[in-house]
């Protein structure tokens, strides 16, 4: 992901109003955060714990959406819609989204299982194990990261409509 200043990244909230988007509160350590490591950017409210935000480049756009963390309990055996991490034991939480423009003033939402604290980013970088002799890991784990990257951007893509 390149980086971005936190201007842009305020102001890139399709399902957020301009009030929404300048009272977003970002995480501690925003202007240390590693880009190059992140296929999306998401994170917990700090003030508001459930509410989260993800950000990601779709169509060399930098996009954010606004999420609401549905009220039930953590779902520990289900997988993430975006990482499909399958190896390794990571807490997945339903988030809902309100969709963009007219749909989302009508209330329409669209909602999805993503890695409760977004470490997707991280678990795609894992080395997957050896499935097979001859089994290509690092090509699977670039994949991998192609993968998140795509499903990111669609989802995203859902929500504006």
């Amino acid at each position: 992901m390149r980086p971005i200043d936190e201007r842009t990244l305020r102001a890139s909230f399709i399902n957020a109003s301009r009030k929404e988007g300048s009272d977003i509160s970002l995480p501690a350590g925003f202007a240390d955060l590693d880009f190059e490591k992140l296929d999306y950017f998401g994170w917990v409210d700090p003030k508001l714990p459930r509410r989260s935000y993800v950000v990601a480049w779709v169509d060399d756009v930098i996009t954010g959406v606004i999420l609401q963390r549905a009220e039930q309990r953590v779902i520990s055996r289900a997988q993430c819609s975006w990482c499909e991490d399958v190896t390794l034991r990571n807490d997945v939480q339903l988030y809902v989204a309100r969709k963009a423009g007219a749909a989302g003033r009508k209330g329409d939402t669209i909602g999805t299982l993503v890695c409760t604290e977004f470490g997707c980013s991280t678990n795609v970088r894992v080395l997957p194990p050896l499935a097979y002799d001859g089994y290509d890991r690092e090509l699977a784990r670039e994949l991998r990261i192609l993968k998140l990257q795509d499903h990111v951007a669609a989802f995203i893509t859902s929500v504006k409509g």
